[in-house]
């Protein structure tokens, strides 16, 4: 999140990672995307992480038929723990990837892909 002028704006990472197999790595795609933020509460930011849920959702929808003969695994940037802000959609979250996709979605910890692959992502900016 990042302020520019008096609006607050916010930068997506949208990430998917897919295994070749198990001993020949995978391939990353992603992007990133960068909107107007609306949250009006800092430490209790839902609207945005709700939006990076919202992300997530499309791309498997766009891309999942795509994918149909692999194992597929939803890995969403939210923590369960109080002490992290993403703990105020995690119900809210995982509630919605299940019911659009079907998939019950992994979360911090067990989330690899969302604490390296899309903070790396939002870090450069673009995949390849």
């Amino acid at each position: 999140k990042y302020k520019k002028g008096k609006d607050w704006f916010a930068r997506y990472a949208v990430v998917l990672v897919v295994h070749i197999d198990n001993c020949h790595g995978c391939k990353v795609f992603g992007y990133t995307e960068i909107e107007r933020d609306y949250d009006a509460k800092e430490d209790k930011p839902r609207l945005r992480l709700m939006n990076e849920v919202y992300k997530v959702a499309e791309l498997y929808l766009a891309v999942g038929e795509l994918l149909e003969d692999r194992d597929i695994e939803i890995h969403l940037d939210v923590n369960p723990k109080e002490e992290h802000a993403s703990n105020a959609v995690v119900k809210q979250a995982v509630g919605y990837i299940l019911g659009v996709t079907g998939i019950r979605p992994l979360i911090k910890p067990e989330a690899f892909a969302a604490s390296y692959a899309a903070d790396a992502g939002a870090r450069k900016h673009w995949y390849s």
